[in-house]
């Protein structure tokens, strides 16, 4: 047969799937840009995988090295069929493929969504033979020729920029060149690659599960995120003298993971969204934040952004009692807290680290019970909340004696520990019926309306139990407790429940497109905090992006006026010992959340900004803000060793006529001046470590 293309112009991305004239399966574009034919020359198309698939026992092909191109047999699938239709959500194709050899079936699904210049994209296998098939790796998405656009050497036209992660210290962007990561263009393919893996339960241990390439060139980019809880794995290699970006799951070679496929049995890989724009790095994020809105569950909580006061962060710090709690709830009420979530030890006497996993209140702290401190929360005004953390159970539990060995993780025939925690396998039936009893028994009996769901340890690679592999017993187990929490959810529609790992550890679109609200960080200290929270919304939408704001007992007003200004322009997280401020101070925080209430529908609806570029803990400067419609809001703070001035561009408004008014705080306003000709805000705080909120209005 004559080669035939699928052309497909959807959403502002060009899609081209080529069929050759052996049915061999080739993606050769997908970009924002139209395809131009002559930049695959025709000994390169064969690298243009459409899928790769490894199984036990197969060959490889070419220089390989540790990458996973050119496997087998995913060099044997060809073409069977495929579909192209229309559902709900925008445009779907399905191209199916077969290797005639072990009669290994993959349909490749992509996803498109209406105004939304991405894909997401997975694989699904069967085994339509009569033998077991071990499949070491399948990728969700692969494309080639990420490069393959405009004049300049990719060593100088690419831009790899990785989010680097870690407790603490979450949402540290970095840019660079290829041949700064090692991948210099020197011949035509290599084994070098420059990936990026996470191995066990946390999935953001190292890295945010996501990416971005920039042709600076062409001022285009390529984006992606891993829609998973668990391991995972992405890497850009030189093939045929171009780029490739492979992205899947968890793969043997790098995450542990095996999965031993039966006949006519089915295995569905991790999805992944990919999706290409001009302009930089706001522009993907500003499809990507759109798109997280349409795959997340509808809910009230990311409409009403409704604040949270949490009594753990430089306040209680998990040693609450009736007598500590009762002034701090008066005074969370007092400034306009509408949730107020008790966080850990209220189940203890003491130490509680090593004990948890009954989640009974402790008499010894609440000696009325502790259904009088939440009816008491509710009598003035709150929805009150309690912290979990429903995966584990320690290791001197008394519900130990409940349990079994099936409730757990093992390797090697032991229980896996961490931290003094045992890890809960959710594909077990009574570890779910444990789960549920816990959740029922807070919502139904104590009122709970609000849960922090915390995760303090990692599951390491996994599980050998009822698993091929212990990569294989993780991914059942990750998938299960999604599986979970979507009945709690479907049960309890109006809880909400936010996902908290360590603060930041398990950001990633499997858990978020489930809760509605996002622990960013266990930070303590609320200057540093500022370069998290302002490069959060890369991450996460605004709405879903909980700040941690925590004025200190000890502190002045400008301390209290940079942890606001933190939280602000995303979701408040109030905590600190707010019965023990000052008059003046205790209202700056009022003040501050009486303003979040009057615009925090545009936080909702808006989309996230840099104007001096996503920010780094060793910044002088940071800016990030809100555009809705003709509302522009910015948050601009001045840290250590740094300049009273900063001009901050805003070319969005050049030209324009704005009013500019600082919107928080009212007194000690800042100086500023706007240039409208160049679109410029020049402003001075005369102190270091100094924040601000501003409000641009565009004059319509």
């Amino acid at each position: 047969m004559m080669t035939q293309y699928i052309e497909i112009t959807e959403n502002g991305l060009h899609l081209v799937v080529s069929i050759e004239d052996d049915l061999d399966v080739l993606l050769l574009h997908l970009g924002v840009k139209p395809f131009q034919l002559e930049s695959v020359q025709e000994h390169q198309r064969k690298g243009f995988r459409l899928l790769e698939i490894q199984c036990s026992g197969e060959d490889r092909d070419e220089y390989h090295g540790r990458s996973h191109r050119a496997s087998y047999p995913g060099l044997r699938m060809k073409y069977k069929t495929h579909q192209d239709y229309r559902n709900g959500l925008g445009r779907k194709i399905e191209i199916t493929l077969i290797d005639h050899m072990t009669q290994l079936v993959a349909i490749s699904h992509m996803q498109f969504y209406n105004e939304i210049s991405l894909i997401r994209s997975w694989t699904v296998l069967e085994n339509q033979g009569d033998k077991e098939l071990n499949v070491e790796y399948v990728s969700s998405f692969t494309l080639t020729g990420l490069a393959k656009e405009g004049q300049m050497d990719r060593d100088e036209k690419i831009e790899c920029w990785i989010p680097h992660n870690g407790w603490q210290s979450e949402l540290q962007w970095r840019k660079y060149t290829l041949p700064e990561l090692g991948l210099s263009h020197v011949t035509d393919r290599s084994s070098k690659r420059i990936s990026c893996s996470n191995t066990g339960s946390w999935s953001a241990s190292e890295h945010i599960p996501m990416g971005y390439l920039e042709n600076k060139e062409e001022k285009t980019n390529y984006f992606w995120q891993i829609e998973h809880n668990g391991s995972w794995h992405w890497e850009i290699i030189d093939q045929y003298d171009h780029l490739s970006i492979l992205i899947s799951g968890p793969t043997e070679h790098d995450n542990h993971w095996m999965k031993t496929l039966h006949p006519n049995e089915q295995f569905q890989s991790v999805p992944i969204a990919f999706g290409s724009s001009s302009g930089g790095f706001e522009k993907a994020i500003g499809q990507l934040t759109a798109y997280r809105r349409v795959i997340r569950r509808p809910n009230t909580d990311n409409r009403e952004l409704k604040v949270i006061f949490n009594d753990y962060m430089n306040c209680l710090w998990g040693n609450p009692t009736t007598e500590k709690l009762i002034p701090l709830i008066d005074a969370a009420a007092e400034v306009g807290c509408e949730y107020f979530c008790i966080d850990c030890g209220w189940y203890s006497e003491g130490q509680w680290w090593d004990g948890v996993g009954e989640w009974l209140p402790s008499s010894v702290r609440f000696p009325e019970g502790i259904k009088f401190v939440l009816d008491y929360i509710r009598s003035k005004g709150m929805t009150p909340g309690l912290w979990l953390e429903i995966e584990v159970i320690g290791i001197n539990s008394p519900k130990l004696k409940d349990t079994n060995d099936d409730w757990f993780f093992m390797r090697h025939g032991k229980l896996v520990k961490d931290r003094s925690r045992y890890h809960l396998d959710f594909r077990n039936d009574q570890v779910i019926s444990h789960a549920n009893e816990v959740i029922d028994r807070l919502v139904e009996e104590y009122g709970v309306g609000y849960i922090k769901m915390d995760y303090n340890i990692n599951a390491g690679i996994g599980t050998e139990k009822n698993a091929d592999s212990f990569g294989d017993g993780l991914l059942q187990h990750n998938r299960a407790y999604l599986r979970w929490l979507d009945e709690i959810f479907n049960k309890y529609p109006e809880l909400v429940i936010e996902n908290c790992s360590s603060g930041g550890m398990r950001i990633d679109y499997a858990m978020l497109s489930r809760h509605s609200i996002q622990s960013t960080s266990d930070q303590e200290n609320y200057v540093k905090y500022a370069a998290i929270a302002a490069s959060s919304p890369s991450a996460l939408t605004p709405e879903q992006s909980a700040i941690w704001s925590y004025p200190l007992t000890e502190g002045d007003d400008e301390e209290v006026i940079f942890n606001m200004v933190n939280a602000m322009l995303l979701r408040v997280h109030q905590s600190g010992h707010l019965a023990e401020l000052s008059a003046n101070r205790k209202q700056l925080v009022k003040e501050a959340l009486d303003y979040y209430k009057s615009m925090r529908h545009d936080i909702a609806n808006g989309l996230p900004f840099w104007p001096l570029g996503l920010p780094t803990q060793q910044d002088p400067w940071i800016s990030y803000g809100i555009h809705h419609e003709e509302r522009h809001y910015l948050a601009v703070w001045r840290l250590e060793n740094s300049n009273e001035t900063q001009l901050i561009p805003l070319p969005v408004l050049a030209g324009k006529e704005v009013s500019v008014k600082c919107v928080y705080p009212q007194q000690n306003q800042p100086t500023w001046t706007w240039d409208q000709e160049s679109g410029e805000l020049t402003v001075g705080f005369s102190n270091p470590v100094t924040a601000r909120l501003f409000e641009i209005i565009e004059k319509i």
